[in-house]
């Protein structure tokens, strides 16, 4: 066997996960601290493709899935996660209450996730409010979170715990 075939296609997919972390890692270094633009009284909204079959979650689910720990809806659809940018500030939110993660957990949990080969790929990053809106739309599978108020019509509205963003006691607030 020469040296050339030993890598094989696992030596390349060590080589590319390498360098996917290292892109996030530098993703991380250069993004501008959160701003506020949402006082911490606004709900998070957690959307999901229209076609979804789930209308309800637990937060013990909700996690699951953001974690990648649950990948598939019960129709079997592959879950693709949309995860909005380090400037929003839901998404502090979520790293908290969902997560229960510092930015730095965040994003070290991914990049082992995926080095470990538990997940081909990290959630999709998305940098605008208007962008999380459309791509949950488009995307079958997807599910991301917005602040309730930026939600516009087209992807539904997930209830957690039995709770719609506003309701007394939704837990992401």
């Amino acid at each position: 066997m020469n040296k050339q075939s030993a890598w094989g296609i696992g030596g390349a997919r060590i080589w590319l996960t390498l360098l996917v972390a290292a892109s996030i890692l530098l993703t991380a270094w250069r993004t501008p601290p959160p701003q506020s633009g949402h006082s911490a009284r606004t709900p998070v909204a957690i959307l999901v493709n229209p076609a979804s079959p789930v209308n309800n979650l637990s937060l013990a689910d909700l996690r699951s899935i953001m974690l990648g720990n649950r990948q598939f809806w019960p129709n079997h659809d592959p879950i693709v996660l949309l995860v909005r940018a380090p400037v929003a500030p839901e998404r502090n939110v979520v790293l908290h209450i969902i997560y229960q993660m510092s930015e730095a957990e965040f994003r070290q949990y991914w990049i082992a996730k995926i080095f470990r080969d538990e997940m081909a790929t990290g959630p999709k990053i998305v940098y605008g409010a208007s962008a999380t809106n459309e791509l949950v739309v488009a995307i079958p599978g997807a599910i991301g979170f917005l602040a309730a108020n930026d939600v516009r019509p087209g992807p539904k509205v997930l209830t957690i715990n039995g709770l719609r963003p506003g309701d007394k006691g939704y837990p992401l607030q």
